[in-house]
């Protein structure tokens, strides 16, 4: 198979990045959410080719009715037609009084002069299956006849005289026993016919299913009252399903979250699917394991910075008895800058695990009370108060600032610090912005910065006592309240460090 040419390739690549944002831009962000939309889709998926296939069988099964009843209809029409035929003229209006008095037919019968104009029925395809029906059996049973007019029409509108005489200008008891004009009004068939010149014969009936009309419609009230409860059980049968699965892992997500930001993290229900409980169990075990390794850290840091320091110190004492004035010094410097690695290590370690619960902390105040002491030095510092606030562990949160603003104040001739709330695709955030109007850093430096002991030319000329570790602990502090720390250098010279922290 030969290797796809870049020019393929990258097509590929876009459309496949851009069906991924469409879908991350239509489907919600939460767990319960996305299951719930995916629930939604596929029962109304199932509700929809569930119904166009019963639309279908429904439509097949009224069509082959209304033909059945179509045809039978029009044999008794037929038969009507025939018996009135066979009567003389003058006995047909005598005849057709009595019928009308006394019952006993299923059509109102009426004679004219003439065709008498019928409103008909909007176009309806069943309507017009069943009078081409008629109409084919009509002309088979009575070929004889000139020709037949055939018409669906509502009572209401329906007349049964060329002076205009309509039906609802009959006594009820002519009309009632034939067709349906009140509460519900069904359509009439009228067949006219003429017996001879000048004699036209009248019939209305109703089609033996008065309300075929609605026998292929999927969309009836009765229906869609029984498609929309059946539908709002299963959505709603589904999300409580859906919910009860995902709220354990709203659980053991809250639980993984306070864990990382060193809060006490709630214990976790050995309830729901074994999926979960598995999960559970190895969540406890794993930050079981975490605190083991962070307390024997904290200890074997202790342990390493106090066995280390008796015989820096007796190394001290030695090399004072040293003749060699330059040796001693150069002994000296070294145990010196030993010592000073051992607390570096020890002070990395304390600081990055500050113990103390998270409250409500003024940026304001916190950055204003460092700014006093810097312009009290003589260092120019630029900053507009907020009136932000975060939730945050405040003795970390100033040790993360305060690395950064110290970093600042010694590589940068001025500083600048901003406080301001922003809103992305992830949330509500706080930004805190450092700049020093220093040289910056060269480019290939920057990923190297939050690395242990790390120091670049200038730094070591301007700082000559830093140890390369506060960068380090601020990402740390900054990471541990679910945030980031990000680096970069200006356009107009100096670097800029953003602490990027949630807002709740």
């Amino acid at each position: 198979m030969w290797p796809l040419r870049k020019s393929e390739a990258a097509p590929r690549r876009s459309w496949s990045a851009r069906y991924n944002q469409l879908l991350s831009w239509l489907l919600p962000h939460t767990l319960l959410g996305r299951l719930s939309v995916v629930m939604v889709f596929g029962v109304l998926v199932t509700q929809l080719a569930g119904g166009l296939i019963w639309s279908a069988q429904l439509r097949s099964k009224a069509e082959v009715e209304t033909k059945t009843a179509a045809q039978h209809l029009a044999h008794t029409a037929a038969s009507a037609i025939r018996f009135f035929m066979s009567l003389p003229a003058n006995y047909r209006p005598i005849l057709i009084q009595q019928l009308r008095e006394m019952g006993g037919t299923r059509f109102f019968v009426n004679t004219n002069d003439g065709p008498v104009a019928i409103h008909k029925i909007a176009d309806n395809a069943l309507a017009n299956m069943a009078l081409a029906d008629i109409g084919a059996t009509l002309k088979t049973d009575l070929p004889f006849l000139p020709g037949f007019r055939l018409a669906f029409a509502w009572p209401g509108d329906l007349m049964v005289s060329p002076e205009g005489l309509q039906v609802a200008d009959l006594p009820d008891s002519w009309v009632q026993h034939t067709l349906l004009i009140k509460p519900n009004p069904a359509p009439v068939l009228v067949i006219q016919t003429e017996l001879e010149p000048g004699n036209w014969l009248y019939l209305a009936a109703l089609m033996p299913n008065p309300y075929f009309l609605d026998s292929d419609n999927p969309l009836s009230p009765e229906r869609l009252l029984l498609q929309g409860v059946s539908l709002a059980t299963v959505l709603l049968l589904s999300i409580l399903v859906v919910r009860w699965t995902t709220r354990p892992l709203a659980a053991l997500s809250d639980a993984a979250e306070a864990f990382g930001k060193g809060e006490t993290a709630p214990e976790l229900p050995e309830t729901g699917s074994r999926e979960f409980i598995k999960t559970a169990r190895a969540f406890r075990a794993m930050r079981e394991r975490i605190k083991r390794y962070l307390d024997d850290r904290e200890r074997l840091f202790v342990s390493i910075s106090h066995d280390l320091r008796t015989p820096i110190t007796r190394l001290k004492l030695r090399t004072e008895l040293l003749d060699d004035e330059q040796l001693r010094g150069e002994f000296h410097e070294d145990l010196d800058e030993l010592d000073m690695m051992v607390k570096g290590a020890l002070q990395s370690v304390k600081d990055s695990d500050i113990h103390e619960n998270r409250t409500e902390v003024k940026l304001d105040g916190l950055v204003l009370r460092m700014i006093r002491d810097a312009r009290m030095a003589g260092h120019e510092v630029a900053f507009s108060e907020s009136g932000l606030t975060v939730m945050a562990k405040p003795l970390a949160l100033k040790r993360a600032i305060g690395n950064l603003f110290d970093n600042a104040l010694h590589y940068g001739e001025k500083v600048e610090i901003a406080v301001t709330a922003m809103t992305d695709e992830s949330g509500k955030q706080i930004r805190i912005r450092i700049r020093d109007h220093g040289p910056g850093v060269p480019e290939e430096a920057l990923h190297s910065l939050f690395d242990p002991y790390t120091r670049l030319e200038h730094g070591r000329d301007q700082n000559a006592g830093g140890m390369g570790l506060g960068l380090g602990i601020a990402r740390n502090i900054v990471q541990a309240h679910g945030g980031e720390l990000q680096l970069r250098n200006h356009a107009d010279g100096g670097l800029v460090a953003t602490i990027v922290l949630p807002a709740s």
